[in-house]
């Protein structure tokens, strides 16, 4: 060894390059989550000091960000944080007296194998609010393999803010990835039967997490369906019954919404679905059809009214919804996205400091 290295550089050179090499080989499609995972498994006191290494690993080409994290501004991704954090911290946190305020590095691991990661923007955003980083290792919309537990991001900050942030950023992650696993499996079977219309969501989401239920559908591929109810107008069986008739509901609706909103109608029948598109629906819902009835009045339908969009919805469940995919239908929607969805499993971890490798490489920073 040359005598103009110091040896805690050599050593992270020699460690680095063999955790590069490693991943290299490895037959996993992100080569670079696995450079950066071999990297940030190595001891910090090591990994540290060699800063060119550090900046060669993140200078490689990460996996392309998926389009949906470009959808959410930057005050409201603020404002939820903030929301969240006082929702969960009011007042005091004696327990953040315990570890202080010293600088702490955390591992997020994965322990849910092929899951689809989103959620990236809020936790990211609730760890900005308490001045922490995040560094993530797989990007918005990457499946996450098939080992039981992967490292999926590194968090630093003062202990106190990071465990601050820990369970608001984890609720979000887990639940947004959650439902994009479910979309994206979903979207899966569609595809293998050939089906090229639209997946969606309902409005049944959790209160108050609406926007990030809705956001993890587009990460995970599927269409959100109304975001709300200004969104579109959805005439169903209890707005009929108070107006009286289908053809009035569409005539009062008509008069508010004007020719920049469509209006859909749930129908338990093709008769109802004939005047509702005699009416001037733009979509009719076929509510809780079994998947022979749907076929036949989604087809009589479209022969009589072709540009009329036909949904099928209720009942449908990720076990038999291919029976519900048919070249008559052009939606269909699925309240158990958001509704029973598992979540992933995801946890973080404060890293120990290394009394040994401290006494070993006891040497100043190197630049």
């Amino acid at each position: 060894m040359p005598p103009n290295i110091p040896q805690n550089v050599a050593w992270s050179a020699l460690l680095t390059a063999c955790c590069l090499f490693t991943a290299k080989s490895s037959k996993c499609k992100n080569h670079t989550s696995n450079q950066v995972q071999a990297f940030y498994l190595m001891p910090r006191d090591l990994r540290r000091v060699d800063m060119k290494t550090t900046m060669h690993i993140w200078s490689m080409s990460p996996p392309c960000q998926h389009p949906a994290v470009h959808s959410v501004p930057h005050h409201t991704l603020t404002r939820l944080a903030r929301e969240w954090l006082a929702e969960d911290t009011p007042n005091f946190d004696p327990a953040g007296v315990c570890v202080g305020s010293r600088e702490v590095e955390a591992r997020l691991l994965c322990k849910t194998p092929h899951s689809i990661l989103a959620g990236c923007p809020f936790f990211t955003a609730v760890f900005t609010e308490v001045g922490c980083t995040v560094d993530w290792i797989y990007q918005e919309g990457a499946e996450i393999g098939e080992d039981a537990v992967t490292l999926t991001a590194v968090v630093r900050g003062p202990a106190n803010s990071l465990l601050l942030g820990e369970r608001p950023a984890l609720n979000c992650l887990a639940r947004a990835s959650g439902i994009a696993t479910r979309c994206s499996q979903l979207q899966a079977i569609a595809k293998a039967h050939g089906w090229h219309g639209e997946v969606a969501g309902t409005r049944k989401t959790t209160p108050g997490f609406r926007l990030v239920e809705k956001y993890a559908m587009l990460v995970g591929g599927v269409s959100m369906h109304r975001q709300d109810l200004s969104g579109m107008v959805m005439l169903k069986d209890n707005h009929v019954w108070a107006s009286g008739s289908i053809t009035e509901a569409v005539k009062a609706a008509r008069s508010v919404c004007g020719f920049s909103s469509k209006i859909e109608v749930e129908c338990r029948s093709a008769e109802e679905g004939r005047e509702a598109a005699r009416a001037g629906a733009d979509v009719i819902m076929l509510d809780n059809f079994q998947p022979q009835e749907l076929r036949v009045t989604a087809q009589a339908l479209k022969e009589e009214f072709s540009a009329l969009l036909i949904e099928a919805s209720g009942g449908v469940t990720p076990e038999n919804v291919a029976l519900y995919l048919s070249s008559h239908v052009d939606i269909v929607s699925l309240g158990c996205i958001t509704q029973g969805c598992p979540v992933v499993d995801f946890s973080l971890k404060v890293q120990k400091p290394d009394a040994r490798l401290n006494r070993v490489f006891n040497q100043p920073q190197i630049d």
